[in-house]
Order: structure tokens, then C-alpha cells, then sequence
């Protein structure tokens, strides 16, 4: 069971960082050899080991560098955003807004997108094959510019320089970096991020104690009618959502075949007529230009999603409810709808059935896991309170 990263693994970060933390000024130049304490993965039973690049290997310090830098706001241009601005833990970094707004103030087509078990993503982003891994994606938030996100671009020498100029900067990157005789630099910030990003694993919600841990009271009656829906032929939710992690296509080591990636047409819009999504976002579409990619988007993970409102890529839908009504209607008919989005007959009790699993996944732990948080963070149960403020669409989560 995830709980939060081991006390040995806190232990072994103390001595990487009073270690490197105790050299002067004068010996960041010098090649003495370094701690370096490897990662230990501890999962949640049915979890994989997530897949992890061969060049970036997970280390306690390099985790511990990208935990900061997480929720660093010198990470952006203008020195106001953090990538934890649209990524909050208590909504399951996510942060409750339908658009997204970067560090400019620009409003985004697309809603942030969830960050719990990123790591088993087989693609990242809402609509792009060619992002593969976390170190790949996160070019898009550091260097967009329609809209602008972090608004790195143009300021990189500036953004190092910032960490650059400080010793404690200094010390934790050559902790996570001891064989780079420079390690203040965008690749390695990059390199940390992403390790950091591989640790949100989330496991301990009711359905995975329910399947995994074999408790039978971790679920109401009606989250397990809502499951036997879920996956029944009638409804044929998994199709989209399927896997240990509810999502489209996974990967992770020792796979046998990373998944194929699916993008979906969910018949969220018809604005010709003809199958049309509104130009400002058109999903696959706008990468490939071929008809038959109009408004496919990638199925993220269920895990967490009663607390990632408001819903779809643009956050068009506000709730759970009217989320299962619109699958239930079959959305709009177009002749670019994936024919896995057929609509279903469905009483209002099932309906309430289906909701009452979909919030089933949460796993509160996840929500609140101190690991996770920002360092020197409200405790654990100071963040589980700060849970039940609800944002404008009724979800739960930090202001």
C-alpha cells in the first residue's frame, strides 16, 4: 500500500543532502565522488513497475530536486508560475478550471490534465502520439507560446541562472547529478521533474482495496452495482477505460507490448453539421490534418475523477452526472464518433449507481500523501481538511 515513500527512503535523502550541502562555494568544481542512494519502488498491490528511461535513472536526491522544482515558480518566465500552479495535489493535480491559465494570464483550449499515474501513460497530452514520455512533454508547458504556459522560452539562461546563484540550488543538483561537472542545467531540470512526476502512483482507493486487498466493506452496495455496469456489454465502459489504471492504452517495464495508442471520438460536438469540433481545438486532427481524426482526444485514467471537474478536454461537462448522461445519450451523431460511443438505455438508479463507482476511485491517501506535497506543506491532516473546500464546480480541493 502506497502510504507515502518509506522512512528509510527519507533517511538516505537526509544523508545525500547533508553531504552535499556541507561542501563550500569553492569546491562546486570539484569531482569528489558523490552519494548516490537508488530509488526503491514500493507499489500498491496490482500496480507494475512503471518504465523508466535508461538516461534518467530515479534517484532519492533527483526526486527530491524535483519535488522543488515541482512547485518552484522560478521555473517560469516571469518567475509567478509553478508547474504545481495547474497541477494541485488535492484535486488530483488537476486544478478545477475547464481552460487552464498559464503564467501570463492566457487562457488554454484544453483543462490540465491529471497527474495521478502519469508514469503508465503509453502517450501524454490530451491529443499528441508523438509525446511518448514525461521528459518529452514537458517542452510543451515550458516553451508554448500560443497560448503561453510557463513561458520559458527566451528566458532560459535567466531560469537556470536563478538556481544557479544559489548554494542550496547548487548542492541539491549536484546531488542529483554527481557525475555532471555543471548540473544546473534545463536538461537536468527537466530530467528531475520527471522523476519526481513517476512517483504519483495512487493505489489505495475503495476499488483497490475492494480487488486487491480483498475488503469487502471498501465498497457501498451501489458502487458495486455501478462497477458491474461499468463493465457490462450493455455499457461497455472499459472499452474506453480499461487496465489496472481505467485509462486508454499503458506502459510500463516489462511490458510484452506497450499499447497501441487510441484516440477517441466522443461526440462532444457537431458545429457544421458535418462532424466539426470548433477550430480553436480539434484534437488529433490539428496534428495530422486526416478527416477521420476529427475531435479525437486521449481516455485519461478514471482514478481520482471525482475530484478532476469539471470534464473532456475543454471542461465542457461540469459534473459526474451529466458526464454519464452524455455517454448515455451517445453524444452527438457525427460520422467521426468512435463507434465505441453508441448511447445506452439507463434508469436514474443506475445512474446514481454509476456515479456512486466512479467515486469509488478516489484514493484519499493520494490526495493528501505528504511525499507529494510541496515541501514544508500543510500535514497530512491539515491537507485532508483543506479537502472539503469545493472550487466553483462543486469539487473538492485547495482554493
Amino acid at each position: 500500500m502506497l502510504k507515502g515513500l518509506s522512512h528509510s527512503w527519507w533517511s538516505a535523502l537526509a544523508v545525500v543532502l547533508v553531504a552535499a550541502c556541507g561542501c563550500s562555494r569553492a569546491s562546486d568544481q570539484a569531482t569528489a565522488p558523490a552519494l548516490v542512494v537508488a530509488f526503491t519502488w514500493q507499489l500498491p498491490p496490482g500496480l507494475p513497475v512503471p518504465r523508466v528511461p535508461s538516461d534518467n535513472p530515479m534517484t532519492v536526491a533527483k526526486i527530491d530536486l524535483g519535488r522543488r522544482l515541482f512547485y518552484d515558480t522560478r521555473l517560469s518566465g516571469n518567475g509567478t508560475f509553478a508547474c504545481a500552479s495547474c497541477h494541485q495535489q488535492a484535486r488530483a493535480f488537476t486544478d478545477g478550471r475547464a481552460q487552464a491559465i498559464g503564467s501570463t494570464g492566457a487562457s488554454h483550449a484544453r483543462g490540465a490534465m491529471t497527474l495521478t499515474n502519469v508514469a503508465y501513460n503509453a502517450s501524454l497530452g490530451w491529443a499528441d502520439p508523438s509525446l511518448r514520455t514525461l521528459e518529452a512533454q514537458m517542452a510543451v508547458p515550458m516553451f508554448n507560446e500560443h497560448p503561453i504556459e510557463l513561458g520559458l522560452k527566451g528566458h532560459e539562461t535567466e531560469v537556470v541562472g536563478r538556481f544557479a546563484a544559489q548554494p542550496d540550488d547548487r548542492a541539491r543538483f549536484r546531488a542529483a547529478f554527481p557525475d555532471d561537472p555543471s548540473p544546473v542545467t534545463l536538461p537536468n531540470i527537466v530530467k528531475a521533474i520527471a522523476a519526481f512526476e513517476r512517483t504519483l502512483v495512487s493505489g489505495d482507493s475503495p476499488l483497490d482495496r475492494y480487488l486487491y486487498r480483498d475488503d469487502k466493506s471498501a465498497m457501498s452496495a451501489p458502487a458495486l452495482r455501478g462497477m458491474k455496469a461499468f463493465f457490462s456489454d450493455r455499457l461497455r465502459c472499459g472499452e474506453c477505460h480499461g487496465s489496472f489504471n481505467l485509462s486508454g492504452p499503458v506502459d510500463f517495464d516489462n511490458a510484452v507490448k506497450a499499447g497501441e495508442l487510441v484516440f477517441h471520438n466522443t461526440g462532444l460536438y457537431d458545429v457544421d453539421g458535418r462532424g466539426a469540433y470548433p477550430a480553436i481545438d480539434r484534437g488529433l486532427f490539428d496534428l495530422t490534418q486526416r478527416k477521420t481524426d476529427m475531435g479525437r482526444f486521449r481516455a485519461p485514467t478514471l482514478r481520482n475523477i471525482a475530484v478532476t471537474a469539471p470534464y473532456m478536454h475543454d471542461g465542457s461537462v461540469p459534473t459526474l452526472e451529466a458526464a454519464v448522461v452524455h455517454y448515455a445519450r451517445g453524444g452527438k451523431p457525427s460520422p467521426f464518433r468512435s463507434d465505441r460511443v453508441r448511447g445506452f438505455l439507463m434508469s436514474a438508479d443506475e445512474k446514481t449507481d454509476l456515479v456512486a463507482f466512479l467515486e469509488s476511485l478516489t484514493d484519499q491517501a493520494f490526495l493528501a500523501n505528504p511525499a507529494f506535497a510541496a515541501p514544508g506543506a500543510a500535514r497530512p491532516a491539515q491537507a485532508k481538511a483543506a479537502l472539503g473546500r469545493p472550487n466553483e464546480h462543486g469539487v473538492p480541493g485547495k482554493p
